[in-house]
């Protein structure tokens, strides 16, 4: 029987479900995007795994702030903080694990002027 596997670019396993590394592993050795058409690859990447990521939006707005139209494009260093953060979460990105219905549930909400978010989440003492 199977014990792990990757299934859609996630591995699967006991424990739940976790980003595949060797595609973190690529994008973690990406350089800085120098077009737009950079940006649009990297974002579509990185957003792939944007569950696994605490503020994906928040974090990656300077950089999608250059994908609209008649927007200069200056790859400032807000962007290349965002950029680097977005490869450290990538690469730090926790396990996801089955919820626990016999458990009470939290709902954490947040909201900025650019976006709007909700995690639906559990305290779970378990480590593996």
């Amino acid at each position: 029987m199977v014990k792990e596997g990757i299934v859609l670019g996630h591995k699967i396993s006991k424990k739940g479900i976790e980003v595949d590394r060797e595609n973190i592993e690529v994008i973690s050795k990406l350089p800085y995007p120098t077009t737009v058409k950079g940006i649009r690859s990297f974002l579509g990447h990185a957003g792939f795994y944007r569950r696994f990521m605490k503020d994906f939006l928040k974090i990656s707005r300077p950089m999608t702030h250059l994908l609209e139209n008649n927007s200069p494009f200056i790859f400032s260093n807000e962007c290349i903080q965002a950029f680097r953060t977005l490869k450290d979460k990538l690469i730090e990105a926790p396990i996801l694990i089955a919820p626990n219905w016999d458990q009470p549930f939290e709902l954490i909400c947040d909201a900025s002027d650019f976006a709007v978010g909700a995690v639906l989440g559990q305290r779970i003492e378990k480590h593996f």
